[in-house]
């Protein structure tokens, strides 16, 4: 069953000895930051900071860090499983595109129990603060030497469209600027940043962040769903339960009931604060950058509060497997848009976007470069700099032999399309930000009708009678 909070995370967690409790003074000012990632960069456990310093709370990181902690967090036993329940819903015949049949979601009969479930009394509103709340209070990391200060690096931002009244989950980093400010880093291409541009400049545009719901409900906010589907329903379709919510203290939006900590406040349009630098996941500090201000009015918490972090610099990382939930999760979707993929590699050294492996069972002349196309236009994939297409027998899971297929089957003048579309707003090495250019490879094995007429060479591969002879005296050969 999933997890009703991260308090049973922890105990759980602690019980499989994959959590482990730190009770010496640190800083979270770049010591945490630094434990965090030593214990990261040897597939450590989840850690507990019971005593940081200049604050009451404690502070768990990690708590993603191996696909022991990802199965048990979702309840699976390998992570092909998460899209096994999309699998379910895609045999559903009447819509034809995967965006269509994520809309339905919420209509199936049998995802009736993803649905949020509203709640008058909850525990992240045990204790109120509405009078002189104060986020310094609060053990917010600085992660690294030349941070622009500390930031709030795992928080689920809900919003509402002004006019649609559709909610949005989005996980957005925040600057603690001082006691009731912060700057909000939504990129122009997230669905907050869109809900922000249609406000009213002249009225505050309500914002609440939810920090430590269930760890399920943490992750739909990175999920990259289209815009209108509500990640609340994600949530409860992977839970199999819904999530409880109840309406915030001093604006008009409502959040996970059993989250650590509410910050509530708004934004106006218009007001912009320089926010940044912030060492990223891509392992490069992404520059200092004008962002909206959030404002805070409340501060609602549990009794008993844990301060969820993450820490994102040069992979690998605690959100590799973050990454990878989503790869699996939504792979059985990006399929039923192009069933000729067989699999998709989105190797964390790529930070999510810059890499993209593809096996596909090649039927026509051209057909890589209409699957890289085709992905290019597929949501956030739009984002994937760099593509390369391979035949359905390479297992682009495996870096040695995409590297060996890579290597070996490309002639670069031939095999390469260069395209200009949008790019990740943290690419640092694109002329614009938000505009570059990306590139295709076709690494699969050319045909006379793709213009290779010399005769594609034979992969080497021993006799299968050769081998089954060797297979049976293996045992008595004392190797």
């Amino acid at each position: 069953m999933p997890f009703k909070n991260l308090q049973d995370l922890v105990k759980h967690l602690e019980s499989q000895k994959q959590l482990v409790q730190i009770n010496e003074p640190v800083s979270p000012d770049l010591e945490i930051a630094e434990i965090t990632d030593r214990v990261v960069k040897k597939k450590g456990p989840a850690l507990l900071f019971k005593n940081p310093t200049d604050t009451l709370f404690p502070v768990l990181t990690n708590q993603y860090g191996s696909l022991g902690r990802i199965q048990a967090i979702f309840d699976i036993q390998e992570l092909d499983d998460l899209g096994k329940g999309f699998a379910r819903l895609l045999e559903i015949a009447p819509p034809k595109g995967w965006v269509e049949k994520l809309k339905l979601l919420p209509k199936l009969k049998e995802a009736a129990n993803i649905f949020p479930k509203s709640v008058k009394s909850a525990p992240c509103q045990e204790v109120i603060n509405t009078d002189s709340p104060d986020l310094t209070t609060l053990p917010v990391l600085t992660c690294w030497p030349e941070d622009g200060g500390p930031f709030i690096t795992l928080p689920v931002v809900i919003t509402r469209h002004p006019e649609t009244r559709k909610r949005n989950l989005g996980m957005y980093r925040m600057q603690v600027y001082d006691k009731t400010t912060a700057g909000l880093h939504w990129h122009v291409h997230k669905d907050g940043a869109d809900h922000y541009r249609q406000s009213s400049p002249d009225e505050p545009f309500p914002v609440a962040v939810a920090l430590g719901p269930d760890p399920i409900t943490t992750y739909c906010a990175t999920a990259p769903l289209p815009d209108g589907v509500d990640e609340l329903f994600l949530s409860g379709f992977l839970r199999q339960k819904p999530v409880e919510l109840v309406k915030c203290v001093t604006c008009d939006l409502e959040v996970p009931a059993e989250s650590q900590f509410v910050l509530e406040g708004y934004v106006t349009r218009g007001e912009l604060r320089t926010e940044g630098p912030f060492g990223d996941h891509t392992g490069y500090y992404s520059p200092a950058d004008k962002y909206p201000v959030f404002h805070l009015t409340a501060i609602t918490h549990r009794k008993d509060p844990i301060y969820p972090a993450t820490l994102v610099g040069y992979p690998p990382m605690e959100d590799q497997w973050l990454g990878k939930v989503t790869e699996r999760l939504f792979l059985p979707l990006i399929k039923q848009q192009l069933p000729e993929i067989v699999d998709m590699n989105l190797p964390v050294e790529g930070c999510f976007h810059n890499l993209c492996f593809v096996s596909i069972q090649k039927r026509y002349p051209g057909h890589a470069q209409k699957v890289m196309q085709a992905i290019w236009g597929l949501g956030q994939m739009m984002f994937s700099k760099m593509i390369f297409v391979f035949d359905k027998d390479v297992d682009v899971q495996d870096i040695s032999q995409v590297l060996f297929h890579l290597g070996g089957n490309v002639d670069p003048g031939r095999d390469i399309t260069m395209v200009k579309g949008p790019v990740d707003a943290l690419d640092h090495a694109s002329t614009l930000p938000h505009l570059g250019s990306k590139m295709g490879v076709d690494c699969t094995a050319k045909w006379p009708a793709e213009g290779y007429e010399r005769g594609w060479p034979e992969l080497l591969r021993m006799s299968p009678g050769v081998v089954s002879k060797i297979d049976k005296i293996w045992n008595r050969l004392g190797l």
